[in-house]
Protein backbone atom coordinates (compact mmCIF):
# COMPACT_ATOMS: atom_id res chain seq x y z
CA UNK A 1 0.00 0.00 0.00
CA UNK A 2 1.41 3.36 -0.99
CA UNK A 3 -1.21 6.04 -0.46
CA UNK A 4 -2.27 4.36 2.73
CA UNK A 5 1.23 3.88 4.04
CA UNK A 6 0.96 6.93 6.29
CA UNK A 7 -2.41 6.14 7.70
CA UNK A 8 -2.94 2.47 8.40
CA UNK A 9 -1.28 -0.88 8.24
CA UNK A 10 -4.43 -2.65 7.14
CA UNK A 11 -4.53 -3.96 3.58
CA UNK A 12 -7.34 -5.56 1.65
CA UNK A 13 -8.02 -9.25 2.17
CA UNK A 14 -6.43 -11.64 -0.37
CA UNK A 15 -9.86 -12.87 -1.41
CA UNK A 16 -10.89 -9.27 -2.26
CA UNK A 17 -7.83 -8.89 -4.47
CA UNK A 18 -8.58 -12.13 -6.28
CA UNK A 19 -12.23 -11.15 -6.67
CA UNK A 20 -11.30 -7.92 -8.42
CA UNK A 21 -8.85 -9.74 -10.67
CA UNK A 22 -11.52 -12.17 -11.75
CA UNK A 23 -14.08 -9.42 -12.30
CA UNK A 24 -11.78 -7.51 -14.62
CA UNK A 25 -10.33 -10.36 -16.65
CA UNK A 26 -9.96 -9.82 -20.36
CA UNK A 27 -11.65 -12.20 -22.80
CA UNK A 28 -8.35 -14.03 -23.15
CA UNK A 29 -8.34 -14.84 -19.46
CA UNK A 30 -5.60 -12.44 -18.37
CA UNK A 31 -6.10 -9.16 -16.45
CA UNK A 32 -5.36 -6.02 -18.45
CA UNK A 33 -2.69 -4.08 -16.57
CA UNK A 34 -2.12 -1.43 -19.23
CA UNK A 35 -2.43 2.22 -18.08
CA UNK A 36 -5.52 4.31 -18.84
CA UNK A 37 -5.52 8.04 -19.62
CA UNK A 38 -6.95 10.64 -17.25
CA UNK A 39 -9.10 11.79 -20.18
CA UNK A 40 -11.44 8.85 -19.57
CA UNK A 41 -12.53 10.44 -16.29
CA UNK A 42 -11.80 14.19 -16.27
CA UNK A 43 -12.71 16.99 -18.69
CA UNK A 44 -9.40 18.78 -18.52
CA UNK A 45 -5.96 18.89 -16.96
CA UNK A 46 -4.29 22.19 -16.08
CA UNK A 47 -1.03 23.40 -14.59
CA UNK A 48 -1.90 26.28 -12.27
CA UNK A 49 0.88 28.75 -11.48
CA UNK A 50 0.91 30.33 -8.02
CA UNK A 51 3.32 33.18 -7.29
CA UNK A 52 5.54 35.27 -9.61
CA UNK A 53 5.00 34.54 -13.35
CA UNK A 54 8.63 33.56 -13.90
CA UNK A 55 9.37 31.97 -10.54
CA UNK A 56 6.20 30.52 -9.09
CA UNK A 57 5.01 27.09 -8.05
CA UNK A 58 3.02 25.02 -10.53
CA UNK A 59 0.23 22.73 -9.37
CA UNK A 60 -1.27 19.99 -11.53
CA UNK A 61 -5.06 19.85 -11.32
CA UNK A 62 -7.81 17.85 -13.03
CA UNK A 63 -11.32 19.21 -13.56
CA UNK A 64 -14.74 17.87 -14.39
CA UNK A 65 -18.23 19.40 -14.52
CA UNK A 66 -19.44 22.97 -14.98
CA UNK A 67 -22.32 23.49 -12.52
CA UNK A 68 -23.13 22.92 -8.88
CA UNK A 69 -20.84 22.95 -5.84
CA UNK A 70 -17.09 22.53 -6.27
CA UNK A 71 -15.75 19.32 -4.78
CA UNK A 72 -12.08 19.88 -3.97
CA UNK A 73 -10.47 16.43 -3.82
CA UNK A 74 -7.23 15.90 -1.89
CA UNK A 75 -5.39 12.59 -2.22
CA UNK A 76 -3.42 10.57 0.32
CA UNK A 77 0.34 10.40 0.81
CA UNK A 78 2.26 9.09 -2.20
CA UNK A 79 -0.70 9.09 -4.56
CA UNK A 80 -1.95 11.81 -6.88
CA UNK A 81 -5.16 13.45 -8.01
CA UNK A 82 -5.69 10.48 -10.31
CA UNK A 83 -6.69 8.39 -7.30
CA UNK A 84 -10.03 10.22 -7.57
CA UNK A 85 -10.58 9.39 -11.26
CA UNK A 86 -13.14 6.59 -10.96
CA UNK A 87 -14.89 8.33 -8.05
CA UNK A 88 -15.22 11.49 -10.18
CA UNK A 89 -17.22 9.63 -12.81
CA UNK A 90 -19.33 7.96 -10.13
CA UNK A 91 -20.23 11.16 -8.23
CA UNK A 92 -20.94 13.08 -11.46
CA UNK A 93 -23.52 10.45 -12.39
CA UNK A 94 -25.36 10.99 -9.11
CA UNK A 95 -25.41 14.74 -8.50
CA UNK A 96 -24.73 17.95 -10.40
CA UNK A 97 -21.33 19.13 -9.26
CA UNK A 98 -17.90 20.33 -10.27
CA UNK A 99 -14.70 18.52 -9.38
CA UNK A 100 -11.19 19.86 -8.89
CA UNK A 101 -8.63 17.23 -7.92
CA UNK A 102 -5.11 18.51 -7.29
CA UNK A 103 -1.69 16.95 -6.95
CA UNK A 104 -0.34 17.96 -3.56
CA UNK A 105 3.18 19.37 -3.40
CA UNK A 106 5.84 16.78 -4.13
CA UNK A 107 3.26 14.51 -5.76
CA UNK A 108 2.15 13.81 -9.30
CA UNK A 109 2.88 16.60 -11.76
CA UNK A 110 3.09 19.43 -9.22
CA UNK A 111 6.36 21.41 -9.18
CA UNK A 112 7.24 23.63 -6.22
CA UNK A 113 10.41 25.42 -5.17
CA UNK A 114 10.39 24.20 -1.55
CA UNK A 115 9.60 20.59 -2.38
CA UNK A 116 10.69 19.36 1.05
CA UNK A 117 8.13 21.41 3.02
CA UNK A 118 5.18 19.15 3.85
CA UNK A 119 3.86 20.99 6.88
CA UNK A 120 0.10 21.19 7.30
CA UNK A 121 0.34 25.00 7.22
CA UNK A 122 2.07 25.00 3.86
CA UNK A 123 -0.03 22.27 2.28
CA UNK A 124 -3.35 23.78 3.37
CA UNK A 125 -2.14 27.15 2.07
CA UNK A 126 -1.39 25.43 -1.24
CA UNK A 127 -5.03 24.36 -1.50
CA UNK A 128 -6.28 27.87 -0.84
CA UNK A 129 -3.80 29.39 -3.32
CA UNK A 130 -4.80 27.01 -6.10
CA UNK A 131 -8.50 27.70 -5.61
CA UNK A 132 -7.77 31.42 -5.55
CA UNK A 133 -5.79 31.18 -8.78
CA UNK A 134 -8.61 29.25 -10.46
CA UNK A 135 -11.66 31.15 -9.21
CA UNK A 136 -10.43 34.49 -7.86
CA UNK A 137 -12.28 36.17 -5.02
CA UNK A 138 -15.66 34.57 -5.81
CA UNK A 139 -15.26 30.80 -5.87
CA UNK A 140 -18.40 28.63 -5.92
CA UNK A 141 -19.60 26.84 -2.78
CA UNK A 142 -16.85 24.38 -1.86
CA UNK A 143 -16.98 20.96 -0.27
CA UNK A 144 -13.53 19.81 0.85
CA UNK A 145 -13.03 16.06 0.48
CA UNK A 146 -9.78 14.43 1.56
CA UNK A 147 -8.47 10.91 1.95
CA UNK A 148 -5.77 9.95 4.46
CA UNK A 149 -3.16 12.71 4.53
CA UNK A 150 -5.40 14.68 2.16
CA UNK A 151 -8.18 14.36 4.71
CA UNK A 152 -5.95 15.89 7.38
CA UNK A 153 -5.09 18.75 5.00
CA UNK A 154 -8.78 19.27 4.27
CA UNK A 155 -9.49 19.50 8.02
CA UNK A 156 -6.71 22.06 8.52
CA UNK A 157 -7.89 24.08 5.50
CA UNK A 158 -11.45 24.19 6.85
CA UNK A 159 -10.39 24.79 10.45
CA UNK A 160 -8.30 27.81 9.49
CA UNK A 161 -11.09 29.13 7.24
CA UNK A 162 -8.70 29.52 4.33
CA UNK A 163 -11.57 29.13 1.87
CA UNK A 164 -14.51 31.24 3.09
CA UNK A 165 -16.92 29.70 0.58
CA UNK A 166 -16.47 26.22 2.10
CA UNK A 167 -19.86 24.76 3.01
CA UNK A 168 -18.98 21.14 3.85
CA UNK A 169 -16.17 18.81 4.88
CA UNK A 170 -15.68 15.11 4.10
CA UNK A 171 -12.83 13.13 5.67
CA UNK A 172 -12.20 9.63 4.34
CA UNK A 173 -10.50 7.08 6.59
CA UNK A 174 -8.40 9.57 8.51
CA UNK A 175 -8.53 9.19 12.29
CA UNK A 176 -5.90 10.66 14.57
CA UNK A 177 -5.58 7.71 16.91
CA UNK A 178 -5.16 4.88 14.40
CA UNK A 179 -3.04 7.06 12.10
CA UNK A 180 -0.46 8.00 14.72
CA UNK A 181 -0.22 4.39 15.88
CA UNK A 182 0.51 3.21 12.34
CA UNK A 183 3.32 5.74 11.82
CA UNK A 184 5.75 3.64 13.85
CA UNK A 185 5.96 1.00 11.12
CA UNK A 186 5.88 3.24 8.06
CA UNK A 187 9.63 3.32 7.39
CA UNK A 188 9.69 -0.47 7.51
CA UNK A 189 6.86 -0.59 5.01
CA UNK A 190 8.51 1.89 2.66
CA UNK A 191 11.77 -0.07 2.70
CA UNK A 192 9.91 -3.27 1.91
CA UNK A 193 8.18 -2.18 -1.29
CA UNK A 194 9.86 -2.35 -4.74
CA UNK A 195 12.29 0.49 -5.52
CA UNK A 196 11.48 0.38 -9.24
CA UNK A 197 9.40 -1.37 -11.89
CA UNK A 198 10.34 -2.53 -15.37
CA UNK A 199 7.17 -1.06 -16.90
CA UNK A 200 3.99 0.79 -16.06
CA UNK A 201 2.05 -2.45 -16.54
CA UNK A 202 4.35 -4.15 -14.04
CA UNK A 203 3.68 -1.42 -11.47
CA UNK A 204 -0.08 -1.70 -11.94
CA UNK A 205 0.11 -5.47 -11.56
CA UNK A 206 2.13 -5.03 -8.35
CA UNK A 207 -0.40 -2.58 -6.91
CA UNK A 208 -3.16 -5.17 -7.38
CA UNK A 209 -1.11 -8.15 -6.23
CA UNK A 210 0.13 -6.37 -3.11
CA UNK A 211 -3.36 -5.25 -2.11
CA UNK A 212 -2.49 -1.55 -2.28
CA UNK A 213 -5.44 -1.16 -4.64
CA UNK A 214 -7.99 -3.91 -5.23
CA UNK A 215 -9.94 -2.20 -8.01
CA UNK A 216 -8.08 -2.80 -11.27
CA UNK A 217 -9.90 -0.02 -13.10
CA UNK A 218 -8.68 2.51 -10.56
CA UNK A 219 -5.16 1.09 -10.44
CA UNK A 220 -4.81 1.45 -14.21
CA UNK A 221 -5.37 5.20 -14.04
CA UNK A 222 -4.07 6.12 -10.58
CA UNK A 223 -0.75 4.25 -10.65
CA UNK A 224 0.33 6.58 -13.47
CA UNK A 225 0.39 9.42 -10.94
CA UNK A 226 2.58 7.53 -8.49
CA UNK A 227 5.56 6.53 -10.63
CA UNK A 228 7.64 8.05 -13.42
CA UNK A 229 10.05 6.92 -16.07
CA UNK A 230 13.76 7.50 -15.72
CA UNK A 231 17.03 6.00 -16.93
CA UNK A 232 18.45 3.01 -15.12
CA UNK A 233 21.59 4.95 -14.17
CA UNK A 234 19.53 7.84 -12.84
CA UNK A 235 17.40 5.44 -10.79
CA UNK A 236 20.49 3.87 -9.27
CA UNK A 237 21.91 7.30 -8.45
CA UNK A 238 18.64 8.32 -6.83
CA UNK A 239 18.61 5.18 -4.70
CA UNK A 240 22.19 5.73 -3.55
CA UNK A 241 21.42 9.35 -2.70
CA UNK A 242 18.39 8.33 -0.65
CA UNK A 243 20.49 5.96 1.41
CA UNK A 244 22.99 8.60 2.48
CA UNK A 245 20.72 11.62 2.66
CA UNK A 246 18.98 12.18 5.99
CA UNK A 247 17.95 15.83 6.03
CA UNK A 248 15.56 16.01 3.04
CA UNK A 249 15.55 16.20 -0.78
CA UNK A 250 18.76 17.30 -2.50
CA UNK A 251 18.54 20.80 -3.85
CA UNK A 252 20.17 19.97 -7.18
CA UNK A 253 18.44 16.69 -7.89
CA UNK A 254 14.88 17.85 -7.42
CA UNK A 255 14.56 19.85 -10.68
CA UNK A 256 15.92 16.91 -12.69
CA UNK A 257 13.43 14.58 -11.09
CA UNK A 258 10.52 16.89 -11.80
CA UNK A 259 11.59 17.46 -15.41
CA UNK A 260 11.14 13.75 -15.96
CA UNK A 261 7.60 14.05 -14.64
CA UNK A 262 6.76 16.79 -17.10
CA UNK A 263 8.57 15.14 -19.99
CA UNK A 264 6.55 11.96 -19.65
CA UNK A 265 3.14 13.61 -19.51
CA UNK A 266 2.67 12.93 -23.22
CA UNK A 267 3.87 9.34 -23.16
CA UNK A 268 1.68 8.35 -20.25
CA UNK A 269 -1.41 9.26 -22.24
CA UNK A 270 -0.45 6.82 -24.95
CA UNK A 271 -0.95 3.08 -24.93
CA UNK A 272 0.96 0.82 -22.58
CA UNK A 273 2.76 -0.74 -25.57
CA UNK A 274 4.99 2.27 -26.17
CA UNK A 275 6.02 2.44 -22.54
CA UNK A 276 6.82 -1.27 -22.36
CA UNK A 277 9.03 -1.13 -25.44
CA UNK A 278 11.01 1.90 -24.31
CA UNK A 279 11.38 0.63 -20.77
CA UNK A 280 12.99 -2.67 -21.70
CA UNK A 281 16.62 -2.47 -20.63
CA UNK A 282 16.70 1.31 -21.08
CA UNK A 283 14.44 2.87 -18.48
CA UNK A 284 12.69 1.89 -15.30
CA UNK A 285 9.80 3.35 -13.37
CA UNK A 286 10.43 4.74 -9.90
CA UNK A 287 8.29 6.42 -7.26
CA UNK A 288 7.66 10.10 -7.92
CA UNK A 289 8.17 11.00 -4.27
CA UNK A 290 10.49 9.60 -1.62
CA UNK A 291 8.01 9.47 1.23
CA UNK A 292 10.64 8.53 3.81
CA UNK A 293 12.13 12.03 3.60
CA UNK A 294 8.92 13.59 4.90
CA UNK A 295 9.03 11.64 8.17
CA UNK A 296 9.49 14.71 10.36
CA UNK A 297 6.04 15.91 9.25
CA UNK A 298 4.13 12.67 9.75
CA UNK A 299 3.07 13.23 13.33
CA UNK A 300 2.08 16.84 12.63
CA UNK A 301 -0.29 15.76 9.88
CA UNK A 302 -2.53 13.88 12.29
CA UNK A 303 -1.84 15.19 15.80
CA UNK A 304 -4.96 17.06 16.97
CA UNK A 305 -6.89 16.32 13.78
CA UNK A 306 -9.86 14.74 15.55
CA UNK A 307 -10.50 17.81 17.70
CA UNK A 308 -10.03 20.14 14.73
CA UNK A 309 -12.53 18.07 12.75
CA UNK A 310 -15.08 18.23 15.55
CA UNK A 311 -14.56 21.98 16.02
CA UNK A 312 -15.19 22.84 12.36
CA UNK A 313 -18.51 24.68 12.25
CA UNK A 314 -19.58 22.97 9.04
CA UNK A 315 -21.69 19.99 8.04
CA UNK A 316 -19.26 17.07 8.22
CA UNK A 317 -19.07 13.51 6.98
CA UNK A 318 -16.58 10.88 8.14
CA UNK A 319 -16.20 7.77 5.97
CA UNK A 320 -14.34 4.84 7.49
CA UNK A 321 -13.13 1.49 6.22
CA UNK A 322 -13.71 -0.03 9.66
CA UNK A 323 -15.37 0.89 12.95
CA UNK A 324 -12.16 0.02 14.82
CA UNK A 325 -10.57 3.18 13.44
CA UNK A 326 -12.61 5.53 15.65
CA UNK A 327 -10.64 7.14 18.46
CA UNK A 328 -12.14 8.31 21.74
CA UNK A 329 -12.84 11.92 20.75
CA UNK A 330 -14.54 10.95 17.50
CA UNK A 331 -16.55 8.24 19.24
CA UNK A 332 -17.93 10.79 21.70
CA UNK A 333 -18.55 13.31 18.94
CA UNK A 334 -20.39 10.75 16.86
CA UNK A 335 -22.61 9.80 19.80
CA UNK A 336 -23.40 13.48 20.24
CA UNK A 337 -24.44 13.75 16.60
CA UNK A 338 -21.77 16.29 15.69
CA UNK A 339 -21.11 14.76 12.30
CA UNK A 340 -22.44 12.18 9.87
CA UNK A 341 -20.56 8.91 9.72
CA UNK A 342 -20.67 5.85 7.53
CA UNK A 343 -18.62 2.68 7.83
CA UNK A 344 -18.08 1.03 4.47
CA UNK A 345 -17.67 -2.72 3.95
CA UNK A 346 -14.10 -3.99 4.47
CA UNK A 347 -12.17 -2.70 1.48
CA UNK A 348 -8.72 -1.61 2.63
CA UNK A 349 -7.63 1.94 3.25
CA UNK A 350 -7.81 3.14 -0.39
CA UNK A 351 -11.56 3.49 0.04
CA UNK A 352 -12.42 5.79 -2.85
CA UNK A 353 -10.37 3.65 -5.22
CA UNK A 354 -11.46 0.21 -4.09
CA UNK A 355 -15.14 1.10 -3.68
CA UNK A 356 -15.74 4.29 -5.69
CA UNK A 357 -19.46 3.61 -6.14
CA UNK A 358 -20.04 3.19 -2.39
CA UNK A 359 -18.09 6.36 -1.60
CA UNK A 360 -20.01 8.24 -4.29
CA UNK A 361 -23.30 7.05 -2.77
CA UNK A 362 -22.27 8.32 0.67
CA UNK A 363 -20.96 11.67 -0.59
CA UNK A 364 -24.04 12.19 -2.78
CA UNK A 365 -26.32 11.50 0.21
CA UNK A 366 -24.37 14.07 2.24
CA UNK A 367 -24.61 16.68 -0.53
CA UNK A 368 -28.33 16.12 -1.03
CA UNK A 369 -29.16 16.07 2.66
CA UNK A 370 -27.64 19.51 3.14
CA UNK A 371 -28.98 20.77 -0.21
CA UNK A 372 -25.49 21.47 -1.52
CA UNK A 373 -26.27 19.77 -4.82
CA UNK A 374 -29.17 18.50 -6.91
CA UNK A 375 -29.67 14.89 -7.92
CA UNK A 376 -29.15 13.99 -11.56
CA UNK A 377 -32.59 13.69 -13.09
CA UNK A 378 -31.52 10.95 -15.45
CA UNK A 379 -30.46 8.80 -12.50
CA UNK A 380 -33.38 6.55 -11.74
CA UNK A 381 -31.47 4.51 -9.21
CA UNK A 382 -32.74 3.57 -5.79
CA UNK A 383 -29.28 3.81 -4.29
CA UNK A 384 -28.88 5.09 -0.75
CA UNK A 385 -28.10 8.64 -1.92
CA UNK A 386 -31.73 9.13 -3.01
CA UNK A 387 -33.12 8.11 0.34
Amino acid sequence: MLEESFDTEQSAKPEDVMERKLELMEFGGKPDYSPVSWREYFDQMEDVRVGPPDDGDVYRIYKAGHDGPLLVLLHGGGHSALSWAVFTTAIASRVTCRVLAMDLRGHGGTLVRQSDDYSTHTMSSDVANVIGACYGQTPPPIVLIGHGVGGAIAVHTASNMLLPSTVGLVAIDVVEGSATEALHSMQTFLKGRPKSFKSMDHAIEWSIGSGQITNLESARVSMVGQIKRCGVEEAEAMEKASLVEKAGPMEKSSPVTEEVVEHNEESRDQSGEKENVTSEGQVVYVWRIDLSKSEKYWDGWFRGTSNLFLACNLPKLLLLAGIDRLDRNLTIGQMQGRFMMQVLPPCGHAVQENRPEKVADAVAAFLLRHKFAEARRETGSSNSFTQ
